[in-house]
This record gives structure tokens, sequence and C-alpha cells, in this order.
């Protein structure tokens, strides 16, 4: 099929996916490399290889490497934590993954170059941003029977130059999205589809985080070394704060408390964690390598993040303050996540 034919898909038919197994219940575990497992495995996404690792969290090795299409650059858990997405940009195409085993379910086609994604909390929405093509696409998600979930095309917004990352508040009535390559915020209302508001913000935009009562959504911004704060309670989002947090300030995590946010520093090789109470930076942490996306382990403790530069994925022992260790990985690695996290 060819890119524009791809591209005039509207609706996309998935067929319902079995729920997985939960070992701890005492359901009987996967055969293979996975079985001895006690917890489930931490996937990394390599970019350049257009495949994911998947890593044994007991031994710390590489057991497989799944196949995805070309370009992958993010993953995604579904809210319901029964599949892992991959993005899989220059493809057009999703590939969902079983986040206990790392088998494909399904793999999504006619979607225009998914580079980040994201469900809204009442699973009403599905928004991806068109990272090269510059514009984001809205979908409305059903789950009539028998084809299951279905995605159809409700809207696609042009925006500026290189949409990059996305969020999406609480209520799931408003997304934002940040334009790394023209310096720009946009937010869109859900039910209308329509952009709120469109205004410039600091250099190289990247991850975008909103405070959990929706009050003030934090940019990270890639060209410098600062983490913006709006506060996009009114017409219009009005700049509060820019906190220093290193060069390079790229990808945020919650640290799973609630009141602390993490932001990998790209060019720095470090991950600060944020208060969000006063804005301010209350520790740094080591993250050689270029550190990148990143998850944080149910321990409360440990994080992870992909070392894009070093093909490696890194263990930093926050307790600590230092890496534990490091896991070989492919080429580019973007992506890290886990069923094994703290709340998010």
């Amino acid at each position: 099929m060819s890119s524009g034919a791809r591209h005039a898909l509207s609706a996309l038919a998935v067929a319902a996916l079995p729920v997985p197994a939960v070992w701890a219940q005492g359901a009987s575990a996967p055969v293979g490399p996975l079985a001895k497992a006690a917890k489930p495995p931490i996937f990394v996404l390599n970019s350049l290889d257009a495949n994911v690792s998947v890593i044994d969290p007991v031994t710390f090795k590489e057991v497989k490497r799944v196949p995805t299409g070309k370009e992958p650059h993010h993953l995604y858990l579904t809210p319901d934590e029964k599949s892992l997405l991959v993005a899989n940009a220059l493809s057009d195409t999703i590939t969902l993954l079983d986040p206990l085993t790392g088998d494909v379910q399904k793999v999504l086609t006619g979607i225009s170059d998914p580079y980040h994604l994201r469900f809204s909390p009442d699973m009403k929405w599905f928004v991806t941003a068109a990272n090269r093509l510059d514009h984001v696409d809205i979908y409305r998600v059903s789950y009539a029977q028998p084809a299951g979930l279905t995605l159809t095309l409700a809207k696609r917004i042009p925006t500026g130059k290189t949409p990059s990352h996305i969020t999406i508040d609480s209520r799931s009535t408003v997304v934002y999205v940040s334009m790394q390559d023209s310096d720009e915020l946009i937010s869109i209302d859900l039910a209308t589809q329509a952009p709120r508001w469109k205004v410039p913000v600091g250099k190289m935009p990247a991850d975008v985080f909103l405070s959990y009562d929706d009050r003030f959504l934090l940019l990270g911004l890639t060209g410098d070394k600062f983490v913006e704060v709006y506060d996009v309670r009114g017409p219009k989002p009005v700049l509060v704060k820019r906190i220093e947090t290193g060069e390079g300030a790229h990808a945020f995590r919650a640290w799973g408390d609630k009141r602390h946010l993490l932001v990998s520093n790209r060019v720095a090789n470090t991950i600060s964690r944020i208060d969000l109470q006063t804005f301010t930076v209350v520790a740094n942490y080591p993250a050689p390598g270029g550190p990148d996306c990143m998850d944080v382990l149910s321990d409360g403790k440990t994080i992870l993040t992909t070392s894009r530069w070093a093909r490696k994925l890194t263990f930093i022992d926050t307790v600590q303050g230092k890496v534990i260790r490091q896991v070989k990985v492919g080429r580019s690695p973007h992506g890290v996540w886990t069923l094994d996290h703290a709340p998010r």
C-alpha cells in the first residue's frame, strides 16, 4: 500500500486482545527465557535498529529483540496496562506488545507518522504527533464488538514545525503539544478538535507534563538548560518560572508520590528531581550517555533511563546517588517501560 493510501485510512479495527496471565496470581507463566522471571520484563526501544530489547529483570540480560516498524521512537502502555504500544514513525504503524512476554499482539496500520502518542485518561481519545509532517491527529476510541478496539480519525490539525510531545489533562478535555523546531506550544480542545491557543516558548521544547491539579504545565527545553512552568488556567498560558536543571532538559517521568518530577538533561548527562510544590530542583543524579526516556521501578528508588548515545540501559540508585548497572541494548535507545513501575 502506498504512503498516500495509508494516510487516507480513517478507521482502524483492532481485534479484542486477550488479558495476559498475571503470574503473581498463580497463573501459568509462559515458557521461554522469561519463564523464571519474578517480575515483568523491561522493554527498551532501539530507534535505529527498528526493534525492542526485552530484558530479564533478574539476570539483567537481553533475552530477545522484537522487530517493529521503521524508526520507532516512543513506548506507551495503554491505561489498562494490557498492551505496550510502539510508535513506528517511518512505517506509519503502531506495534502492540504483551507487556508480560514481549509477544506481538497486533500491528495497527494507516497511522500517519506516529512519533509520540497518548490515550486520554477516559480512553475516549487517542492522539498522535506526526513529527516530520507537522500535524497532530486525534482519533475517537470505541469498543464495538466484534471488532473490539476501534480508532476513528476525528481531525488532523496542522501545527507549527515538528510536533514533539503530547500531554492530556486529567479531565480528558485538553491536549497540549510542543513543537520543537518552531519553539511553540499548542493547546487543543478535545471535544471540538479545535486549537485553543498557540504561543512561543523557549528553545527546542520537548516533553510536556501537567501538574496533578491541571493548573501548571511544565515544558523541557532541549535547546537550553531550563524547564519552563506555565499557568494554563486562563485563556492564554502565563510563564511563571524557569527552573534551571541542566543542558538539554528533555523528558519527564513522575516520581510516583504526586509531588516530585524527574527530568532528563540529555547534554548535561544528569537527571534532576523537581519539587512540584516549590518548582525547585531538590536532587540531581548522574546519568551518562545522553539520558532520554525514564521509568521508575516499584521500589521507589531505582531510575531506569535509556542512554541514547551509549547504546545502554542505565540503572540509577537514587539513595546512593550513583549508577549501579548498565545493560547493552541496540542503537539509539529511546523509550523504556516495565509493568514493575512506581505510580505515574
